[in-house]
């Protein structure tokens, strides 16, 4: 099946079976990340961005602070 034929079929899904679809789509995702192919940049920019989390220059958040302040907005 095609994924235009997919998406199609998922139209006539109700919300919870979309959900659930989706949910399981990302496990599927997840369980072979090691697959996805990372591009040189995103391999520079992750390293910049761990080197300046090493020497301390980044500043960090809480989560709980990050989720209050998104729910603010």
């Amino acid at each position: 099946m095609r994924a235009e034929e997919i998406r199609i079929e998922a139209d006539s899904l109700n919300l919870s079976e979309k959900l659930r679809l989706v949910k399981s789509l990302w496990d599927s995702i997840a369980a072979n990340n090691s697959q996805l192919p990372m591009t040189e940049w995103q391999k520079k920019e992750l390293d910049k961005r761990y080197q300046d989390y090493k020497q301390g220059n980044v500043e960090l958040h809480l989560w709980n602070d990050v989720h209050s302040e998104l729910r603010e907005d």
